[in-house]
Order: C-alpha cells, then structure tokens, then sequence
C-alpha cells in the first residue's frame, strides 16, 4: 500500500488517490517534488514599463506543438521577464482552457509565457518527454478535470498535488522510446477507429436508406400472380378523380397524364401527344407494377391550408398539432384535418440535407401551414407507401433555389412513382415498418 508522509506529522495511507498500479522499482510521487513551477504574466494594458516582448497564451498551446502564427506582445519587467520566461526544454501545461494540454517548449528562442499557462522546470534530470506523455494519459483517462485523482483544475496547488508514478531514469527514457516506435501504429489504429465510428454512426441511416430503395423497386417482397392488377387501381384513381371534378371538390388536371408500356418501352400521352420517356424512368420495376406521375395518381389539397403567424398562434390554446415542412412546429386551439393525410415538406434545407423525413402521415385532428403539401389518396393506393417512396429518392431535381429550397406543387406533381397492386403495397409497408423497427433498436 502506497503511504505519504508530509513534514513530520505521521505517513498516511493514499491508495484511494493512486489511479494504478506500478512496478516496484517505481514510485509515486507529487508533481511539485519534481519540477518547480509557476504560471506567466497577467494582461494587464495600463502597464507599459519594461521591455515589449512577445508571449503565448493557452491559444498557442497544442498537444505537443505549438502555434505561434499570432503571437501578440505586452510588457515585462526584468523580474517578470525572469519568471515568465520558457526556455528549451520546459514543460508547458494549460492551467485554463482545455486544461491539462501540454507540450515541451524545444525552440532555441525563449518565450514569454501568460498566467493561464504552467511553466515546469525539472529539479534534478528527468526525461521531460516522459511525464508530457503522463499528462496526455491522465488528461483522456479523466484524472485531469475532476474524475478519478480528483483534481478539478489545474492551480498552482492542484498542479503541485497531482501524483505522477516515477520510475527510474533510464526506464523513462526507454519508455518513451518505445512509446515513439509506437506512434505512426496507434495513428493508424485512431485513423481506423475514427472509420468504424463512422461506420457505426452512419450505418443505421444507411442501411434503412437501402431497405427503402429496395421496396420501391419491387426486391423487398414477392410479387404475387393473385393480386388485383394495378391497371385496375389506376382506373379506379382516374374514375374518383373524376368524380371530385364534378363535385368541384378539385380542379381538372389540366394537363393529364398516361403513362404505358409498348415495344419494350415506356410512353406518356400528354396533351394528346405520345413520347417515349424511357430516359427519365429511374429504374426497373417488375412487370406486375406501373409508372404514373405523381400528380396523377394523387389527391392535392394545398388549397385548404392556412397559415398562422407566430403571433396569432400565442393567443390561441394548445390543443391540435400544427404542422410545418418538417413535423408538428406548435398546437393550436382549432383543427382544419380530421383523417389521415400525407403531407410533404414544400421549402427548407431538409429537401436536400434529408436529415429527417420529408414525407409523413398526419393523424387525428391537426391543423398545416402552408410549408407542408397536403395529399390524400383513393382506396388502394396507401399514403404509407408514397410516404416509403418519397423518403426513398432524390428529391433534388424537383427542388428549386438553394438559399431557400422549395419544391413547388408543379415540380411535385411531375415525379414519377411506380405502382405496385395495393395487396403488395400492404406488404411492403408492412416489412418497411418491421425492418426499421429493428434498424431502430441497432
């Protein structure tokens, strides 16, 4: 057991402040038995006696370098200068700042030091070297700042108290040696390990980003010979859309949009005008599905949005969601929806960054400002499932500005989306659902 004893009072055991274990040919010892040390010269402008000198501050020290691009200059005293002055071989050491960073001063030139920086001086030969390296362990071990040996800065008493293991000089030495070999391996293994890091941290993201994919193109769930085919769908889209025209519920597409298949190609009747538009179908989908734009197989409702200003909202009870581009923004004491609608983000960075989902389902009784699309869909074709695709692609080519991203109601309505029968979308959602469910829990 590791006891100290101060002056001549009694030796007190100090194993509770002994981080671990050392060799018996090792001791421990305080910092301030080893090394003399002081702090620099305070700032102080209305001081302008003695000689202008350069001097660094904590802003220049670095682990085991330095920065002395901006070195900056006050005066010293001859006294002053005597006690602030570094020289080669001195170990300086962050009293403020990023407290514990440390470096050896190895510059032919002397520097002034200011009072945020420690200034150690070593009374008898020890391998310098040896305890920058110690300070760099405690510091990341967490025994520099408050955990483990306790030490909660670094004062000048703080700094003397630390207990530092000493072994014998030719093992310092040796040490050092050794741990210097070391180095280009242990940035390899931290270059690695900064790879993995990533890895694991963007691997969630990714690997939910290529389930999606994978549905919307037909590989995450097999197609079934059985299910209502999607002609029948989109006839039953065009007939209720039709439908709501009449009732003067929406307004006539006034550019509709067909969207077939002929000699191994894909056509789009618009205007009355046929084009092949292979070029711009993204990629294959099986037999069993169809291409059609997106304005064509959905329900738009932009009209029935309403905006509240920040100040409108204060006044009003927190009550119904009140959703923006990206989500519920605030609540408010009165509701516009009452059924579930897909709403998609219209402006804002996260059209491009897609840092969040794009595409959502609103539920129950809520209320959308006029930042969010709001779509419906007709029986058998799921908002679940357009939500899946949307969050699934590059929604680049349909945004416009890059200050301040939108994507407008003309660009949305051009995206083509690919059908599958509504007995597979059901499926896919389902396994989406069960997938990143699990992707949740990594």
């Amino acid at each position: 057991m590791p006891y100290e004893k101060v002056g001549k009072n009694e030796p007190v055991c100090i194993a509770d402040e002994v981080p671990f274990e050392i060799p018996e040919s090792w001791e421990w010892v305080r910092l301030g038995n080893i090394f003399q040390h002081n702090t620099g010269k305070a700032l102080n402008a209305s001081n302008r006696t003695g000689s202008l000198l350069p001097y660094i501050t904590t802003s220049n020290l670095y682990w085991d370098r330095f920065e002395l691009g901006n070195l900056r200059e006050m005066y010293f005293s001859e006294n002053e200068i005597e006690k602030c002055t570094a020289t080669k071989g001195d170990l300086l050491v962050c009293e403020g700042g990023d407290i514990g960073r440390a470096a050896i001063w190895m510059f032919d030139e002397d520097i002034r030091i200011q009072n945020h920086i420690h200034k150690l001086r070593s009374y008898t030969e020890v391998c310098t070297e040896f305890f920058y390296y110690l300070f760099y362990l405690y510091k990341h071990a967490g025994w520099i700042g408050g955990k483990g040996i306790g030490i909660q800065g670094l004062s000048a008493n703080a700094l003397h108290a630390l207990l530092f293991p000493l072994p014998p000089l030719s093992e310092q030495k040796r040490i050092v040696s050794k741990i210097k070999e070391s180095e280009p391996l242990m940035e390899k293994y931290a270059d690695v390990e900064k790879y993995l890091d990533k890895l694991n941290t963007e691997f969630p993201d990714q690997l939910r980003k290529s389930i999606l994919q994978e549905a919307v193109q037909g590989k995450l769930v097999p197609q079934d010979p059985t299910d209502e085919p999607v002609s029948v769908l989109l006839e039953r889209i065009r007939a209720e859309k039709q439908h709501l025209v009449k009732e003067g519920k929406i307004k006539k597409d006034k550019h509709e949009s067909v969207i077939f298949r002929r000699d191994n190609s894909h056509y789009e009747k618009l205007d009355g005008i046929e084009r092949c538009i292979d070029d711009e179908i993204p990629f294959e989908i099986p037999d069993s599905w169809s291409w059609t734009r997106f304005g064509t197989a959905m329900i738009n409702r932009d009209a029935e949005r309403i905006p509240l200003s920040v100040g409108e909202r204060s006044k009003l009870a927190k009550k119904y969601d009140y959703y923006g581009a990206s989500g519920v923004i605030d609540k408010v004491d009165r509701f516009l929806f009452s059924k579930p609608l897909l709403l998609i983000g219209e402006d804002g960075a996260n059209l491009l960054l897609r840092n969040k989902p794009i595409a959502f389902i609103a539920q129950g009784e809520y209320w959308v400002n006029n930042h969010a699309h709001v779509l419906d869909s007709v029986e058998g074709l799921l908002l679940e499932y357009v939500a899946t695709y949307i969050n699934a692609i590059n929604l680049a080519p349909y945004v416009t500005g890059t200050a301040q991203p939108k994507m407008n109601q003309e660009k949305m309505n051009s995206i083509l989306i690919p059908i599958p029968p509504t007995a597979e979308q059901f499926r896919i959602v389902h396994e989406v659902s069960c997938i990143t469910s699990v992707i949740g829990h990594l």
